[in-house]
């Protein structure tokens, strides 16, 4: 079965890959016979896309400013630092002998997690709530909220621990 968890850089997303590891990996890691009961999981994460608009322009005669080149792979390479570094993760759970890969897509987070989860025939999706009540998630917007109910495949929401919420 093919498990695939949401990453971003809060702690509710670490919380989940935890719990994963805790409660579905962690008798595989110690198991000879891993790589046949194994599933793979999958650790994805979404960049927002960089959106170069233009700017007024200071003077009449200069109607907008776009940002350059050497502006846009500046921001492209720090998204991918940044996305790495995140899921860096993956070789420590290579360690653990468990199959992983890493994907790092652009887009809307919540739509996307949705299409590649389908794409991929993923048996489970886990996502981590950040704990928001029903009013700031409906102001907000909630990625688990969505994922929940647009998910075409069991999609299991992991809450961080109470002390975690009471910082």
């Amino acid at each position: 079965m093919r498990v695939m968890v949401g990453i971003d850089d809060s702690d509710d997303s670490f919380y989940a890959l935890q719990w994963v590891l805790d409660n579905l990996f962690s008798d595989l890691s110690a198991s000879p016979v891993a790589d046949e009961r194994a599933g793979l999981l999958t650790l994805v994460h979404l960049q927002q896309p960089f959106q170069p608009y233009g700017f007024p322009g200071a003077r009449p005669e200069v109607a907008a400013l776009y940002p350059t080149a050497t502006v846009l792979d500046s921001v492209k390479k720090s998204q991918e630092q940044i996305s790495t570094g995140i899921l860096s993760l993956h070789q420590n759970i290579n360690l653990m002998q468990i199959k992983a890969e890493t994907l790092i897509l652009e887009g809307n987070p919540k739509v996307m997690i949705c299409e590649i989860s389908e794409e991929m025939n993923v048996g489970l999706l886990i996502i981590g709530s950040r704990g928001l009540g029903k009013i700031k998630r409906a102001l907000l917007g909630s990625v688990s909220d969505y994922c929940a109910h647009h998910a075409k495949c069991p999609t299991l929401i992991v809450k961080p621990p109470k002390e975690a919420i009471n910082k």
